[in-house]
């Protein structure tokens, strides 16, 4: 933690989350504004659904190799910069998918787009452990989901009537826009939260031995796996949303954002659960009750599939309890893998950001497209993906029972 915190934001704590927020947010809500426009897109452009979804595995696998990259960035030359030149990134990208003719450069684009947008999610996350002691960050942390809730909800409707009304090319444009007025706002705002002297030196040496230390390390790699896998059994339903919402439940695209309102809202109500409960209860039990609750919700969203045909009267709310579930245990986890080696937060938020957006970029390229036209095969999968997470947490507390033990 900075021993200078106190000076470097006087503003209330809110403020600080929902500037961080947002900048977490960017990445989500450049995926979740041009679903509406599947189809639309795949008419202009000429290409086939397959073509389409690589248009969000492109996104999605850009994202995850530049993680790699922003936290050890950050660690070297701060939080800010990398933040303001991921933004400025982003921007231009965004111009360069409004523009594209083809789905080959809109692809090229889209993944132009992932390169960057990784490092608001990355820093905020470190920037919130520079700021705040344990009890205080995961408070802020679930205020940052909460926040972070509220974009993803309004995005499908705000890219649906851009479709509707403007075509789809204006929707890149509004992301354009956004990204001009994020990265005035951070230049504005955004305190630097790295002190000079706990930077680490940009080698490549030290790089790579700092790469070593975490992905070598068991405890390390379970934390990320528990965190980031779990969230593609919700993650695979906002992929697959145009088939899931269009073909099996009838929805038109200006109603795609009713799955999205109850997704979000179980993510928020999560999160701010998971605030209330900051250093009230260990955080072990904390994350114990998130997986139970998406380990009975999965296995029910699954026998249902199985029996029945889906139905939007009830299809949605298994997917939103899930959602609940996983902000309830997700700001802990996230602090545990922060607080294993404080002296490279920006990294260890890298490589568990790496982790997570790798499984989704494998879930968006290629299992998605195998199951998304079944309801029991989306079922299923979510539940795998959740089984992944529970497995490697229930490794992780027989292995090393003291991680998340005390109340902090």
């Amino acid at each position: 933690m900075n021993p200078n915190a106190d000076q470097l934001w006087r503003g209330p704590r809110w403020a600080l989350a929902a500037l961080l927020a947002v900048l977490g947010m960017l990445g989500p809500f450049s995926i979740d504004t041009y679903l509406p426009a599947f189809s639309g897109m795949a008419t202009s452009l000429g290409a086939t659904p397959v073509e389409m979804q690589q248009t969000l595995s492109a996104y999605l696998f850009g994202f995850a190799f530049m993680n790699l990259f922003h936290g050890a960035l950050a660690d070297s030359f701060g939080r800010r910069p990398v933040v303001l030149w991921g933004i400025a990134m982003f921007t231009l990208a965004s111009a360069g998918c409004a523009l594209s003719q083809s789905v080959g450069q809109l692809v090229f684009f889209r993944a132009m787009q992932g390169l960057s947008t990784g490092a608001g999610i990355v820093v905020s996350r470190a920037v919130i452990r520079d700021m705040f002691p344990p009890a205080q960050a995961q408070q802020v942390m679930s205020q940052v989901t909460i926040y972070f809730g509220i974009a993803p909800a309004l995005a499908p409707i705000v890219g649906g009537w851009l479709f509707v009304h403007l075509g789809w090319h204006s929707i890149f444009w509004f992301l354009t826009g956004v990204g001009i007025v994020l990265w005035l706002t951070n230049y504005r705002y955004l305190p630097e939260t790295l002190e000079p002297e706990a930077r680490q030196p940009f080698e490549v040496r030290h790089l790579m031995r700092g790469y070593w230390q975490l992905g070598s390390s068991p405890r390390f790699l379970l934390l990320a796996l528990a965190s980031g896998v779990p969230f593609n059994g919700m993650f695979l339903y906002v992929l697959a949303a145009p088939a899931f919402l269009g073909e099996h439940l009838g929805l038109q695209p200006t109603q795609f954002f009713w799955f999205f309102v109850l997704t979000i809202s179980g993510i928020m109500s999560g999160a701010w659960l998971s605030g209330r409960l900051a250093g009230k209860i260990p955080p072990k039990k904390q994350i114990r009750h998130g997986f139970v609750i998406m380990l009975v919700t999965a296995v029910f969203n699954l026998l249902a599939n199985l029996l029945f045909d889906a139905h939007v009267a009830w299809a949605l709310f298994p997917i939103a309890l899930f959602a609940f579930g996983w902000a309830l245990m997700v700001p802990v986890v996230t602090l545990l893998v922060l607080d294993l080696y404080p002296q490279r937060r920006g990294m260890a938020s890298s490589l568990q950001a790496f982790i997570g957006s790798s499984a989704n970029g494998l879930v968006a390229g290629v299992i998605a497209p195998l199951v998304m036209h079944s309801t029991p095969a989306l079922a299923a999968v979510s539940l795998g993906m959740l089984s992944i997470g529970l497995v490697a947490w229930i490794y992780l507390h027989h292995r090393w029972p003291e991680i998340g033990r005390a109340v902090q």
